[in-house]
């Protein structure tokens, strides 16, 4: 018989079943209100029973009836005052309690006020005080046990869904907020974790937290995951280096167990706040990486008050520059981009978040020289971010001249008439794919490096060291920036697969939107000038590794569930990146993540009129003849696009002569 209460009790969270108590959400409040009624009615009738079980026997001023009719109203007045029937019986609280009390309470001394009112008027009670005693003990445990009640069978019923609905977690840490983290999520709704336990690298005297083991880290993360049948990890240790917490990750990945991050919240009583922050672990999460300390003051004296220009605004680094710099209350902040949703997008988010900054938002062509020009008169610019770049590599191998249009012309726009307009700090973001470049991007990046870094050098002999400073900062791929592999990754994984690589073998630099943008930020308030400041990127990442974390993060199994297809190299792309040229020299920074790149620099006439010949054949739309000249400005530039490789020095000559 006993075998079938299982059985019996699934029944009653079948498809099928009417009753299904899953769907019955909440009491609604007339029936919490009427229990509550009915309680008290019982609980007088119990006290009167139980006094005259001790042989004392109520009072006879007023019959029964009318002692009876007289409580319930009192007890129905304070159920409003207090509005103890309102709210979630299952989510009850102290504060739940605390409302209870205070009603009955209430009650109480309202009694005790109407039997004093019945002396001075008839010289007689109404109730005997330890009658009222009594029934305010017998109410306030009643109300409170019905709530309780109510609370742990909601609870036991909801603990009935099957367990493949649920993951077995296991949590990281017994700090504060991970037990606050464990009992915030055994209460949420609809539950997505079965809690098995609390694994900690510290000792404690406990052996159970909210009825959880608690285990100490000695083994391998891996034993202890196959102990319990966890397949799922929630990481709450405030206490976990990012060595350890790298290791932990790792260790999960390697079990195929899910990961998931702890929230950032300020109030750990609102539980659905720290249920809502609670998020699957990201990739950016996999960057092993000491957190980045800056100095905020210096930046503060640069920007404070001050008129910003950031060109890209909308872009992926433009807009995390826009978003840091407008921290620092700049006087105007001129955002400007030719592409208009996305920019509109971002005059939505922070306009509405900063509304004393006064924001200019600019749709422009950074080739457009007279547009830009209207601009630098209108506005007495202080510091200018130049972010304005086409960077993918492949469309930029079929359209050579309009990648030479915007990433030099472009910048040589801004150079001039930053210096025509007295321009304190011009910052450019440059890219990793400027050394030693096998593509179009890459050489007219450091094409535009040249120009910078010959201007600044030629303007300083000529006027000294009063004029514009002009820095670049390079740096490699940015996780999760407009056409980078992390989206497109993501968007593969979502939609069941190929997950694309061009070659198994394939490296590259990783840093986050933010890391980096707060490194360009901090190289523009180190920069005298000249200078090509380089990030300290870490070690580079091999892209399948990074496809197959993120399979795996995702919860799929590589070459199972999501299939990793070789697509081969595009053209003009190599396998890894560089982040010094062959001859150049670094030195250090007071900051260990900048680094300052030693590079030769060139004659700026000689710069100059190669430059104004490469910029002529690209708005003229000539490919071959633009790709030749870009050779001969940038000899280290060998092409990896067989369109392009046989462009040798003497086979580029013939090339412009025939195409001038």
């Amino acid at each position: 018989m006993f075998s079938k209460v299982p059985d019996a009790i699934n029944s009653l969270f079948s498809e099928d079943n009417k009753l299904d108590i899953r769907k019955l959400k909440y009491l609604p409040r007339w029936i919490v209100f009427f229990i509550d009624v009915l309680l008290i009615t019982l609980s007088s009738v119990v006290t009167y029973f139980l006094l005259e079980d001790l042989g004392i026997s109520a009072l006879q001023e007023v019959t029964i009836y009318s002692q009876l009719l007289i409580v319930l109203g009192v007890h129905i007045l304070t159920f409003f005052i207090f509005n103890t029937y309102s709210g979630l019986i299952r989510h009850s609280s102290y504060l739940d309690a605390i409302k209870l009390f205070l009603a009955v309470a209430t009650s109480y001394f309202l009694l005790v006020f109407i039997n004093l009112g019945a002396i001075l008027i008839n010289n007689s009670k109404i109730f005997l005080n330890a009658e009222l005693f009594v029934l305010a003990l017998l109410s306030f445990s009643a109300l409170f046990l019905f709530r309780l009640i109510v609370k742990r069978a909601y609870e036991f019923f909801r603990n009935l869904q099957i367990e493949e609905d649920l993951l077995n977690a296991i949590i990281i840490g017994l700090d504060d907020s991970a037990i606050s983290i464990a009992a915030a999520l055994e209460m949420e709704e609809p539950k997505r974790f079965d809690i098995k336990a609390f694994v900690t690298k510290d000792g404690s005297k406990r052996s159970r937290v909210l009825d959880k083991p608690i285990v100490l880290m000695k083994d391998e993360l891996g034993s202890i995951l196959k102990r319990f049948k966890a397949n799922a990890v929630v990481l709450s240790g405030n206490n976990l280096s990012a060595k350890e917490k790298f290791e932990i990750i790792e260790d999960c990945l390697e079990n195929n167990v899910k990961v998931f991050n702890t929230p950032v919240v300020i109030n750990w009583d609102d539980q659905q706040s720290v249920t809502n922050q609670l998020k699957s672990l990201q990739i950016e999460d996999l960057l092993d990486r000491e957190p980045i300390i800056l100095n905020k003051e210096n930046k503060a004296n640069q920007l404070s008050n001050k008129v910003v220009l950031v060109t890209g605004g909308a872009g992926s680094i433009g807009s995390e520059i826009v978003r840091q710099v407008v921290q620092y209350n700049p006087k105007t902040l001129i955002v400007l981009d030719q592409a208009e949703t996305p920019l509109h997008n971002l005059s939505l988010e922070v306009a509405h978040r900063y509304p004393n900054i006064n924001f200019q938002w600019m749709i422009c062509d950074v080739a457009n020289r007279n547009r830009l020009g209207r601009l630098f008169k209108k506005y007495s610019i202080d510091v200018v971010y130049h972010a304005a770049a086409y960077k993918h590599v492949p469309l930029m191998e079929e359209n050579p001249a309009e990648a030479v249009i915007t990433n030099i012309y472009g910048t040589k726009n801004l150079v001039d008439l930053a210096i025509l307009y007295n321009v304190n700090y011009f910052v450019m973001v440059s890219t990793d794919k400027a050394v030693n470049p096998t593509n179009v991007m890459g050489a007219t990046k450091r094409a535009a490096e040249m120009y910078v870094q010959s201007r600044f050098y030629y303007e300083s002999i000529k006027k000294g060291t009063g004029g514009t400073k002009f820095i670049t900062t390079r740096f490699g791929n940015v996780l999760g920036s407009n056409g980078s592999v992390v989206p497109l990754f993501k968007k593969q994984i979502e939609e069941g697969g190929p997950v694309t690589i061009t070659h198994p073998d394939i490296i590259r630099y990783f840093m986050t939107i933010p890391e980096a943008c707060q490194l360009v930020l901090e190289a523009g308030t180190m920069g005298n000038g000249g200078e090509i400041f380089i990030f300290d990127m870490g070690d580079p990442v091999r892209i399948m590794d990074l496809a197959i974390k993120m399979i795996k993060l995702a919860g799929y199994v590589p070459d199972k569930d999501i299939e990793i297809k070789i697509t081969g190299l595009r053209p003009g792309e190599k396998l890894y990146e560089e982040l010094l040229s062959d001859d150049a020299q670094t030195l250090p920074t007071h900051n260990t993540k900048i680094l300052i790149s030693k590079d030769q620099t060139k004659d700026f006439n000689e710069v100059s009129d190669k430059v104004n010949g490469l910029i002529k054949a690209a708005l003229q739309l000539k490919n071959k003849k633009t790709v030749g000249l870009l050779k001969m400005l940038v000899p280290e530039y060998k092409s990896k696009n067989s369109e392009f490789e046989s462009l040798d020095k003497k086979s580029t000559l013939r090339v412009i002569k025939k195409t001038s």
